[in-house]
């Protein structure tokens, strides 16, 4: 059975207070929204292939949608193919968000001689942590020591000296390195052969993937015929990249005053899940589902519960543009 990212962490939606939402604000569900809207505040999950930087893809999915912003969620090497997350115009706010949810490799690595499977397995399992990492002499990145943590490995196969595993890990952790590392605990050297990311925090291989000639046609189609369909299976809502993360939802009468930049009181939450802490990214949302902000929370679920005053959540980064709901708070403060 493979193992859990952060993203997987368990949680009840917990009840603070009781309220509804007004039908007349908002978007009243997020599964017909106008293609126009998910071409300004979408998120792809994108196959990226072998050879281009993903700076390349980013560029190329923007002239393929003929949009002005587009941006992804963590680099893959030219060589790594897999999951890019890309966010298209102002769901490139969102990438960021994806830093904490964890993500998922399946990676060959080739020994430079052989090593008895039962060491191949031991060994491998030991590699489970936190564990000290130097980035490679080919990466972007400032050579310093570093730790990052590795959730679980799982190796699916072991011909001869060929490995095949799976690993899921913290954001930043150098794969290549791994295999490296690996090499050198087995005593014979190893390098990673091929890489291919299987998951970002929500977004899986399995579901709503697509590559550039898919997301090229389903443009066109959209473009020349009107159908959009296709391009509807892989345009999704921001929400979508923000699966992972706890949740506050909200009053109508607070969203406003966040989309100005004011951070969230207590007496705006109506419910939150549970066992967050102080200091967390949560997604603040609406009653509708919308996601309105990314924000740091100030306090441990439990008490921010019981609590009637005082913040409990600073905003990081606003999402909602302004407008959407109507100005309440004005009318509370004169």
């Amino acid at each position: 059975m493979t193992g859990m990212l952060p993203a997987d962490t368990p949680r009840e939606l917990i009840l603070k207070s009781s309220d509804t939402t007004n039908p007349d604000y908002g978007f009243t569900s997020l599964e017909n929204l106008p293609i126009e809207y998910l071409l300004e505040n979408g998120v792809i999950v994108l196959d990226k292939p072998s050879g281009p930087t993903s700076h390349e893809v980013a560029t190329w999915v923007r002239k393929i949608l003929e949009v002005e912003r587009v941006g992804h969620g963590g680099t893959l090497d030219p060589g790594v193919t897999g999951i890019l997350p890309t966010g298209v115009g102002n769901a490139t706010k969102a990438m960021q968000a994806l830093l904490p949810a964890g993500k998922e490799y399946v990676c060959v690595l080739e020994l430079h001689h052989d090593a008895p499977e039962t060491e191949i397995r031991r060994v491998i399992g030991e590699f489970v942590g936190k564990l000290y990492q130097k980035p490679p002499l080919r990466s972007s990145v400032k050579r310093v020591l570093r730790v990052r943590e590795v959730y679980y490995n799982e190796i699916l196969e072991i011909k001869r000296r060929l490995v095949l595993f799976r690993v899921g890990c913290q954001a930043g952790t150098y794969i290549r390195k791994l295999c490296y590392d690996i090499g050198e605990a087995l005593g014979v050297g190893g390098h990673m052969r091929e890489l291919r990311r299987t998951r970002v925090g929500s977004f899986r291989e399995d579901e709503h993937m697509c590559s550039l000639y898919d997301l090229k046609d389903a443009f066109m189609f959209w473009k020349e015929d009107g159908d959009e369909t296709e391009l509807r299976k892989y345009i999704l809502p921001i929400e979508f990249g923000l699966g992972h993360l706890p949740v506050m939802n909200i009053r109508d009468s607070a969203v406003d005053a966040i989309c100005h930049g004011a951070d969230l009181a207590a007496s705006g939450v109506v419910s939150l899940s549970s066992n967050m802490k102080k200091g967390d990214m949560v997604v603040l949302k609406t009653l509708k589902g919308e996601a309105v902000a990314v924000a740091t929370c100030d306090d441990t679920s439990d008490r921010i519960i019981k609590t009637k005053s005082g913040i409990v959540a600073k905003i990081d980064r606003v999402l909602m543009e302004r407008g959407r709901y109507p100005s309440l708070w004005k009318k509370k403060s004169t």
